[in-house]
Formats: C-alpha cells, sequence, structure tokens
C-alpha cells in the first residue's frame, strides 16, 4: 500500500485489514508508517522511502511476501509540487522541474511500483481463474478535466489513466488485473482543514451527494475491485457526478 499513511491510505490500510488482509504500509513518513502499523498491530508493518527508489520499493514488496501472498497493490502515493499555467499572465513559462517532478511522484511511481509488484505475483499459484494478483492505482478527475493552472498534476494523473488498460493487456499472461480509480474531492484531512468558505467552494459543483467524498468510500471501491475477478482494465471515477470546468 504506497501512500499508506496518508488521508485515503490510511482508510485503505484499515479497510483491508478488517478484512481479514495484512499490509505493507509503504510512505516517505516513516513516522506515520510506523505509527500506523503499530496501531494494526500484527496486521501490518511500516516500511518508509519514496515509491521511485527500486531499493525501498523492492524492500517494501519484500515485506509484503513475508506477511503471506502478495496479492494486492494499492498505488495511492501521489501529489504536486507547484501548479501555474503553461505560460503565466506575466509572460512566464511554466516550471519544467515542477512539471517533472509532478511526473515522478505520479506517473513515475505507480509505473515503479506495479512493475516490481507485478514481478512478484507472477510468482503466485493462480485461482481458477487464473488469477494471481490486483493492481489497483490511483488517478483524479484533473486527468480526464483539468482545470487552469494544474496542468502538471493533470497530466500526470492522466498518464496513470493511460496506463490502465495497456498494463491490463500486458499482464492478463500472468493473471493480473488493473484498475484505476478518480477521484474528485474527496474530505481527507488536509481538505477538511481548509477555510470553511474554500470547502463551500470546492463543494458547490458536486452533483450528490452535495459534501466531499469520504476516504472510507475510496476504500470501499478498492475492496469492491480487488473482490471483482470480472473488474479489469477500468478507470472508474469516484466523484459525486463532479465535472471540472476550466476554472
Amino acid at each position: 500500500m504506497t501512500g499508506g499513511a496518508g488521508g485515503l491510505g490510511s482508510a485503505v490500510v484499515r479497510r483491508l485489514v478488517d478484512t481479514g488482509m495484512r499490509v505493507v504500509v509503504f510512505d516517505w513518513d516513516a513516522d506515520r508508517a510506523t505509527q500506523l502499523a503499530a496501531e494494526l498491530g500484527d496486521a501490518a508493518v511500516g516500511v518508509s522511502g519514496d515509491v521511485n527508489d527500486d531499493e525501498r520499493a523492492s524492500e517494501a514488496i519484500e515485506a509484503a511476501c513475508s506477511l503471506g501472498t502478495l496479492s494486492l497493490l494499492v498505488n495511492v502515493a501521489g501529489g504536486g509540487v507547484g501548479g501555474g499555467r503553461t505560460v503565466g499572465r506575466d509572460g512566464t513559462p511554466h516550471d519544467k522541474s515542477s512539471f517533472v517532478k509532478t511526473m515522478e511522484m505520479n506517473a513515475f511511481g505507480t509505473f515503479n511500483m506495479c512493475r516490481l509488484a507485478a514481478q512478484a505475483m507472477a510468482k503466485n499459484d493462480p485461482d481458477d481463474d487464473g488469477q494471481r494478483g490486483v493492481l489497483v492505482n490511483t488517478a483524479s478527475i484533473a486527468g480526464m478535466e483539468g482545470q487552469t493552472g494544474q496542468l502538471a498534476y493533470a497530466a500526470a494523473k492522466a498518464a496513470i489513466l493511460g496506463m490502465t488498460l495497456p498494463m491490463a493487456r500486458d499482464l492478463a499472461a500472468i493473471g493480473v488485473r488493473v484498475c484505476a480509480i478518480a477521484p474528485g474531492t474527496m474530505g481527507t484531512p488536509v481538505m477538511l482543514g481548509v477555510r470553511e468558505e474554500v470547502k463551500e467552494n470546492l463543494v458547490k459543483s458536486i452533483v450528490f451527494p452535495k459534501r466531499m467524498g469520504r476516504p472510507e468510500e475510496f476504500a470501499l471501491l478498492v475492496e469492491s475491485i480487488a473482490q471483482n475477478p470480472y473488474l479489469n482494465g477500468e478507470n472508474i471515477r469516484l466523484d459525486g457526478a463532479l465535472r471540472f470546468g476550466p476554472k
């Protein structure tokens, strides 16, 4: 579970543990990863590191294999550094380094964890359908309808959405399914901590329910994808029918 100590990630970790799974909490924040794992006892192990660091990523996968059969990878790790228009109002072009870093945090990291986890899953015994594992990635509706000033983040999340079908086709040979979730405005601790007027503005375009999504609802969708063996190659929106406008 990458990004397992964050708002969405920790909700998924708790949900999976509740279903009887054992989970590796892989997060760059060592203290939070260790704390969450300790809270969950023998059902979880905390590993710290960067998803783009092959050594740390491999350690997380090895830790998962030590807990039992690695059958599910959930990628929630991501984020962004800065934003801005392709060319700002003052004529300044978008910062290249922040674009590259945002791609690394999201698309590159997701790809890296998927390739390494799928390699490990290929060694699993198949079930009656020939399935050996499931990969669930986290994109965003910004990857479908990014707003003004959201170029880098939208491009990074669109890359994750673009991986879903070809990766599912690639990994069919070893019995690994692939899906991605594209959340809308989710009520993580960070989002709930913003000013009330900001929250009201974020919620006003959501159709129904008229509120931010709950991390527990994201976790329920992860569980559904993991449990439904015929769900493969799909990008699934989780957004209360929200559609982003240009701003």
